[in-house]
C-alpha cells in the first residue's frame, strides 16, 4: 500500500497565490502594451487625418537644388530665383561701408552686376521692407529683431545663425571694427475674390498630381476682372497679371526667354507692348495656375573670407583701410494659392573693416501655366519687380 503524501493547507494556499500574482502580471502588462500601441496607432492617425506628412528631408534637398542669384542680371539655368533683398545690404555694405565699388583680388561678374546697384530703394516703397546696419551689438540684433515685429510681426530666420557671441562683436585688430548690415523685405496679398480651386493635373511631361487654382468654365465672371493679359500668341506663349488688393501684381510668363531674369522680364515686356490682342480676360477664356510653396536659404560661401577696398569720405576722418565679409546669408520664402500669397525675404552680413564709418469675336484662350514659367512679384506704382522666380520642375515648388 503506497504511503499517501499529505501537502499542508498553508503550501496549498501559497501556490495559489503565487500563480494568481502572476497571471494579475500578465494581463496587467499585455494591456499596458495594447495602450502603448494605441497611443503611437492614435497619433499617428491624428497627424495623417490634419494632413501631416513629414517633408524635411525633401524640403532640404529641394532648397538645394533651387539656385539663388543676387541679381536679376545673373545667369540663370534651370530652377531659380531671386529678391532684392541682398542687393539692398550690398547697397549698404557699398556706400555706407566702403565707400566705393566693392572690388576682390579675383573680381566676379556677380559682384559687378551687384556693384550696378539696379535694386534700390528708389524703385520699392518703405511699407515693403525694413533694414539696418550698424556695428555689430548685441543691441543692434535686438533692435533688429524689435524693428521686423513691429513693421511686420515677424520674426527673423537668419539671424541666429550668425555668431553673436562675444568674440565676434570686435575685430581681430586694434583698429578692427565689425558691422552688420540686415534687410527683411515681407509682403502679404490676397486677391479680391478668390480664385476657383481647380482638380489636380500633369506639369509639363514628368510632373503628376499638381495642385492648381484659376478659372474655368465653372468659375464665377467677377474672376475675370482680377486678370489682366499681357500677350497671348498660343498656349504656350503668353503672360498675365493677376491683380491684388493691396496693389501688388503677380506677372506670369510661360516659356520666358533669357539667360537672366532681367533679360526675361525685358522680352515680356516688348512683347506685351507690342501686342495688338485683345488683353482683357473673357468668359471663355480659361487660367490655370500651380500652387508655389518656396522655401530656400543660400549661404554666399563664395563672399566669406573676401577683402575689399575702405575708402575715405569727405565726413570721415580716417585713412583708407580694408574690409572683409565674414559671412552672407539670404532667405527666401514665397506661397501662393487660390487665395493670395506671403513673400518673406531676410539678407544679413558681417562684415570686418579696419576703418570705422558710421551709417475680335472672342475664342478661348487657354492660360495653362503647366510648364516652365516666370513668375514676377512687383508694385503697380513700379517698373521693376522686387522678386522673380524661373520655375521648370514644379516639385520643388509645392
Amino acid at each position: 500500500m503506497k504511503k499517501q503524501i499529505k501537502i499542508p493547507l498553508i503550501a496549498i494556499i501559497l501556490v495559489l497565490i503565487i500563480i494568481i500574482c502572476v497571471v494579475i502580471f500578465l494581463i496587467n502588462g499585455g494591456e499596458n502594451d495594447s495602450e502603448e500601441n494605441d497611443v503611437v496607432e492614435n497619433t499617428a492617425g491624428n497627424l495623417v487625418e490634419s494632413g501631416y506628412t513629414s517633408n524635411i528631408g525633401t524640403e532640404l534637398e529641394q532648397s538645394a537644388s533651387i539656385s539663388v542669384v543676387p541679381t536679376m542680371r545673373d545667369t540663370i539655368t534651370t530652377d531659380s530665383t531671386w529678391c532684392g533683398t541682398f542687393q539692398l545690404i550690398w547697397n549698404d555694405l557699398k556706400n555706407e561701408i566702403a565707400g566705393q565699388d566693392i572690388v576682390f583680388e579675383n573680381q566676379t561678374e556677380e559682384v559687378n552686376n551687384l556693384n550696378l546697384g539696379e535694386f534700390n530703394t528708389d524703385v520699392i516703397s518703405e511699407d515693403y521692407y525694413y533694414k539696418n546696419y550698424g556695428l555689430k551689438t548685441i543691441e543692434l540684433k535686438n533692435e533688429i529683431e524689435q524693428g521686423i515685429y513691429e513693421k511686420f510681426g515677424q520674426t527673423s530666420d537668419i539671424l541666429d545663425s550668425f555668431d553673436w557671441s562675444e568674440e565676434s562683436l570686435h575685430g581681430s585688430g586694434e583698429n578692427d571694427f565689425r558691422f552688420f548690415l540686415y534687410t527683411m523685405l515681407y509682403r502679404k496679398f490676397e486677391f479680391d475674390t478668390q480664385f476657383t480651386k481647380l482638380n489636380n493635373d500633369t506639369f509639363g511631361t514628368n510632373y503628376n498630381d499638381v495642385q492648381y487654382f484659376g478659372i474655368d468654365a465653372t468659375s464665377d465672371s467677377i474672376l475675370d476682372n482680377q486678370v489682366t493679359v499681357l500677350y497671348y500668341n498660343s498656349q504656350d506663349d503668353f503672360a498675365v497679371i493677376l491683380e491684388t488688393t493691396s496693389g501688388d501684381q503677380v506677372i506670369l510668363c510661360k516659356n520666358p526667354e533669357g539667360t537672366n531674369f532681367n533679360e526675361i522680364y525685358t522680352n515680356m515686356a516688348n512683347k506685351a507692348n507690342s501686342y495688338t490682342g485683345d488683353r482683357y480676360f473673357n468668359d471663355v477664356d480659361e487660367l490655370k495656375v500651380p500652387y508655389i510653396n518656396l522655401d530656400v536659404t543660400k549661404e554666399y560661401e563664395e563672399l566669406a573670407g573676401k577683402k575689399f577696398a575702405v575708402a575715405p569720405q569727405e565726413y570721415n576722418n580716417y585713412t583708407p583701410g580694408e574690409g572683409q565679409i565674414e559671412q552672407a546669408i539670404q532667405s527666401i520664402q514665397l506661397t501662393l494659392n487660390e487665395t493670395g500669397g506671403e513673400i518673406k525675404s531676410e539678407a544679413g552680413m558681417d562684415v570686418t573693416t579696419d576703418a570705422m564709418m558710421m551709417p475680335e469675336e472672342n475664342q478661348p484662350r487657354y492660360f495653362y501655366v503647366n510648364d516652365t514659367f516666370a513668375i514676377f512679384l512687383k508694385e503697380e506704382s513700379q517698373n521693376v519687380p522686387y522678386f522673380a522666380a524661373r520655375i521648370e520642375d514644379i516639385s520643388k515648388f509645392q
